[in-house]
């Protein structure tokens, strides 16, 4: 286990809320059996008695349950550097030390081949490995670049691509439910396999992140990265073995069995929207605009939807549906996997029989499967709902992650491959939508997110013929 950690972008929101709890996570588990040597580096004019406080009050905001000790142990081991984490000489302080170390790019991606060529010029430690978070990169032209940068500074076993809905306990359970039980297995393909929707849609606004996402939206934000990532785990073959070899390359196949979307596609099979003023809950939220930092003229978008179809045995025929939003109605996250229906139902009856659908519940995290069967009276259909009680997870997310990243096992990281690949499902879709081909919808904020399809034609179709009848009143005064 490598016995040193460098965070660069120590102050983040990324660090205070997730980092910092998973190594208290980990001490309070034993996994830290000694004690890891914490360097935090960022811009901030202090010192490291000052940072211990910053962390302590961080530490007791989002890690209430964690133990006290193990809460004082993380603080008591943090050491603190004022650093231009682009400056190869502050690099340098940073990773100074005994022995290979684990620098994790807690940082705004557009900064990271800058980080990454000053650690090459500061020299890093033989055996060292560093961290990046998603996006990685803005498209795949950028990814490249930063995979040839990253090559260049340590072997590709050593970089640890993270994406911490891979360690979240339900997601592992999409493999776990298909490769543990003889009954999924066999139908687990487009013959009784219809659709597969991967949403993340939350009642979340943007609380205060448009210094991030102004920049990304919510197809970089969500769906290149971690809505990608469970298509794969649901669509791949059957692996040899869950390491990283095996696991990776299986879904390296998914991604580029993804059939790309020609621009007709795109206008037809994938949506983009942002949120107006609304209500969610008790509370009234300010559009999308109107947050502080948005910028209007960068167009974008909160919510987004991408329908795929994978050219493979297994699942032509298939549709994959992906899509996120914010500031919806309702919190809903989850894997949907929806049967075909029956072909004959061979009695009379009442009720209909609805197509059975597999859940994944991601957040809270649960597993569900909707059935039909007879009710109180003969011949009436009902449906029916069997749920599993899920056991909470022995640590968080990103505490499995650090744990992987110490431990040096890259099975849950995304291979640099991998990675592209990902780019290159999206890169038509970020093509048509920078020249506008798909129209940037909008949505009150508490809705249940743009009208249907459908609907969305029939308003255009309203708007259009209204525009028309002015036009032509205009021609004849």
């Amino acid at each position: 286990m490598i016995k040193r950690l460098t965070v660069f972008g120590a102050t983040g929101d990324l660090t205070a809320r997730y980092l910092l709890p998973a190594l208290a996570a980990l001490q309070a588990a034993g996994h830290l059996t000694e004690q890891v040597q914490l360097t935090c580096a960022s811009r901030e004019d202090w010192d490291s008695e000052q940072y211990r406080a910053w962390m302590a009050a961080r530490l007791d905001r989002h890690s209430g349950s964690t133990p006290a000790d193990a809460k004082k142990a993380i603080v008591a081991s943090a050491r603190y550097l004022r650093a231009d984490v682009t400056a190869p000489a502050d690099v340098a302080a940073a990773i100074a030390g005994d022995g290979p170390v684990a620098v994790y790019l807690a940082l705004p991606p557009a900064l990271f081949p800058r980080v990454v060529t000053a650690l090459h010029e500061a020299g890093l430690p033989a055996g060292s490995r560093i961290v990046l978070e998603k996006p990685f990169g803005e498209n795949l032209a950028d990814a490249q670049e930063l995979n040839r940068l990253l090559a260049d500074l340590v072997p590709e076993q050593a970089v640890f691509r993270v994406d911490h809905f891979l360690a979240m306990t339900t997601v592992q359970n999409v493999l776990g439910s298909r490769l543990a039980n003889r009954v999924l297995e066999p139908i687990w393909n487009s013959t009784h396999i219809a659709e597969v929707e991967i949403v993340w849609e939350e009642t979340l606004a943007l609380e205060g992140r448009a210094g991030y996402y102004d920049h990304v939206g919510a197809l970089k934000d969500m769906v290149q990265n971690h809505l990608l990532q469970l298509l794969c785990l649901v669509a791949m073959e059957p692996p040899i073995t869950l390491g990283e070899r095996d696991l990776r390359d299986r879904k390296v196949d998914v991604l580029r069995s993804v059939r790309l979307l020609t621009e007709h596609d795109v206008v037809n099979r994938t949506r983009r929207a942002r949120y107006l003023p609304g209500r969610i809950g008790d509370h009234d939220v300010r559009g999308y605009v109107d947050e502080e930092g948005v910028r209007p003229r960068r167009r974008t978008e909160t919510f987004a939807e991408v329908e795929l179809e994978l050219d493979s045995w297994r699942w032509a025929g298939t549709t994959f549906r992906l899509r996120s939003g914010k500031a919806l109605k309702a919190n809903r996250m989850e894997v949907a996997v929806r049967f075909r229906p029956v072909p004959h139902l061979p009695f009379g009856h009442t009720g209909e029989a609805l197509p059975n659908v597999l859940r994944f519940q991601l957040e809270p995290e649960g597993l569900t499967l909707d059935l039909t069967g007879i009710g109180a009276h003969a011949h009436e259909l009902v449906p029916l709902s069997l749920t599993a009680r899920m056991d909470p997870p022995g640590l968080p997310a990103y505490g499995r992650l650090l744990l992987d990243v110490l431990t040096g096992d890259p099975a849950l990281s995304i291979r640099g491959d991998e990675a592209e690949e990902a780019w290159r499902v999206l890169e038509p879709v970020l093509s048509a939508w920078q020249r506008d081909l798909v129209p940037l919808e909008e949505y009150p904020a508490g809705s249940d997110g743009p009208p249907p399809r459908e609907r969305y034609r029939d308003l255009q179709r309203q708007r259009e013929t209204l525009l028309h009848g002015q036009e032509t009143l205009l021609d004849d005064i």
